[in-house]
């Protein structure tokens, strides 16, 4: 039986990093290579990070990426070693360095490159135009890059039938809730219809709003299950793979072939590189093969709030965050994801009450802090809200009140809080919800001022299942105070108000917002699913007319297949109406 010893390195890059990036990689090889591996797989652009964007047309961020490049080439002493990074020659390419014995035994230039949602890759790069097969231990073993794998007949039919009996897909694939075992299900697929060895190797780590989840695969010919790695945590998974196998599988079940016989030729070429022969795996084999249990819907979503919360602050280089405090359930999730994410010592809250503000909201937020073991500042915003006031009166005297002076309120809250973290370097990080940042119910420059929005792409119905979660489940439980969960949400700008004042109940609402923003549908498409036709238009309206304050809010980490931001790019002036 010829064996080939695999490691995955599930690891956390961080963009432009790349010394820090090729020393972690050179790191992990070692560790590969005492664990008696052939072959050692990074994710895609594991060198640089993911993802680059405009760094690619900075020649000199291209020379020190192929310098990056070459020291992880130099370490792979010993051992195979299959490393993503940005490969600049007359044109450039995402791609996939394959190393051996301190060698560049070739390159795989990745084929289908994505442009949609979050992805711009038809910006920065060029298609590869061949599919070499790596015979690496006497085993041919095929490299692909992310989204060449997601095509029915694409790169990996070339693999195969180069003879490819293990293929290694390197990716960058971004989390959004269900994406797992989306990704599951393809590469099973892939695999049973190809009758490969697949090794699906995922980048983890936060990037600016992405988070990658990591989660690798290993599958098995028939499609089985054979390894699965952490979600939101790196770690080297290393297992066994039998190549013989590949051909009994052929043999006693025979691969359909291709409907277009020039199809394959039309997707590149194929080529064998002889990189080094067969011997035995040094050593007693591995530990099984981990297949670790993935978590829950909420469990899912929380870890991915946590994990890009964690990275955003530590890679822009904080250590400090800085929230507001309103006693009301989104700030509660928000404070509860910092805890978690930077530890309680680094999350200072601010509850800053004002005329309107409910006994309850103040002494909620001070029973949240004490649970959660950070500290609370409270800082009355009176005076300063009498002093604005005082000053428009000769502007606005013989006017009713209106939004101007509720939202003079929230400014001078964004205003204290921009300037404490001014004061001693720390981030602010926001509060509002989806629902809320859709339908444009927030302030500018008052509770929309702050450097990282952690809930940003999480619905408000959403915000209670995940608080109820937390309160259930983590560590310590029922940080999240029973009053914040039961009371009327409201931004306690006037006497007495509720959100339901201005917005539809969220339990209307929000399957509203994702039929509009993630489904594309229209106004009559979603009066059709049984909702009533004024109240959506009411909903699409307003979340047109907010396209302008989205563009001026922070970053927030994507967790819905369609998040404001980089994955919704509509103009700001734009008198288009689905009504």
């Amino acid at each position: 039986m010829r064996t080939l010893r695999l490691a995955l390195a599930q690891m956390n890059p961080t963009v432009g990093d790349l010394e820090g990036n090729a020393r972690k990689i050179v790191d992990l090889t070692r560790r590969a290579r005492s664990a008696g591996a052939h072959v050692v797989a990074f994710p895609e652009m594991a060198i640089p990070g993911y993802p680059v964007e405009d760094l690619v047309f900075k020649p000199s961020f291209l020379r020190d990426n192929v310098d990056a490049m070459r020291r992880v080439v130099a370490a792979s002493e010993g051992i195979a070693v299959a490393v993503g990074f940005v490969d600049a020659g007359p044109e450039v390419y995402n791609a996939c360095a394959v190393a051996h014995d301190g060698k560049l035994a070739g390159i795989y230039r990745k084929i289908h490159l994505p442009t949609y949602g979050v992805f711009d890759e038809d910006r920065y790069f060029q298609p590869g135009d061949a599919c070499p097969v790596f015979v690496i231990n006497g085993v041919r073993v095929g490299v692909s890059i992310c989204e060449d794998l997601w095509y029915p007949v694409g790169p990996l039919d070339v693999l195969r039938q180069a003879g490819a009996e293990v293929v290694v897909n390197i990716n960058a694939s971004p989390y959004h809730m269900g994406k797992g075992a989306e990704r599951e299900a393809l590469v099973s697929a892939r695999a049973s219809d190809n009758r490969v060895w697949l090794a699906y190797v995922n980048m983890v780590g936060g990037q600016d709003e992405l988070v990658f989840d990591g989660g690798s695969l290993l599958v098995d010919p028939t499609g089985g299950l054979a390894a699965r790695g952490p979600s939101f945590a790196e770690d080297l998974i290393v297992t066994e793979v039998d190549a013989d196998a590949v051909s009994r599988h052929r043999l006693e079940d025979p691969i359909r072939p291709t409907g277009d016989p020039d199809a394959l030729e039309k997707i590149g070429r194929p080529q064998v590189v002889d990189v080094s022969p067969y011997r035995d795996p040094p050593g007693p084999p591995p530990a099984p093969a981990p297949r670790v249990q993935p978590p829950g819907a909420w469990e899912e979503v929380y870890g991915a709030l946590v994990l890009g919360t964690r990275d955003y602050v530590a890679k822009s280089g904080f250590s400090r965050v800085l929230i507001g405090l309103s006693g009301g359930i989104d700030s509660a999730l928000t404070a509860a994801v910092a805890v978690d994410a930077l530890g309680r010592e680094n999350v200072m809250g601010v509850s800053m009450p004002s005329r309107y503000s409910s006994e309850g909201s103040v002494a909620d937020s001070k029973v949240l802090a004490a649970r959660l073991g950070m500290e609370l500042w409270v800082v009355p915003i009176e005076p300063a809200h009498t002093a604005f006031l005082d000053m428009l009166e000769p502007h606005f005297r013989g006017t009713a009140p209106n939004l101007a002076e509720e939202n003079v309120q929230a400014r001078i809250r964004g205003n204290l809080l921009m300037t404490m973290a001014n004061k001693f370097g720390w981030l602010v990080l926001t509060t509002g919800n989806k629902s809320e940042t859709a339908m444009g119910y927030a302030t500018l420059y008052g509770d929309m001022a702050g450097g990282f929005a952690v809930i940003k792409d999480v619905p408000k119905t959403l915000v209670y299942d995940l608080s109820r979660w937390r309160n259930e489940h983590g560590t310590p439980r029922d940080v999240i105070p029973q009053a914040v969960l039961e009371k009327p949400p409201s931004a306690e700008l006037k006497p007495d108000q509720t959100d339901q004042d201005t917005l539809p109940p969220y339990e209307l609402l929000d399957p509203i917002v994702k039929a509009y923003v993630e489904d594309d549908l229209g106004l009559q498409e979603i009066a059709d699913m049984g909702f009533d036709r004024e109240l959506v238009k009411g909903i699409i309206t307003a979340i047109d007319r907010n396209e302008y304050k989205r563009r001026q809010a922070p970053p927030g980490i994507k967790i819905t297949p369609r998040a404001f931001g980089k994955d919704r790019r509509l103009p700001i002036v734009n008198r288009y109406r689905q009504l």
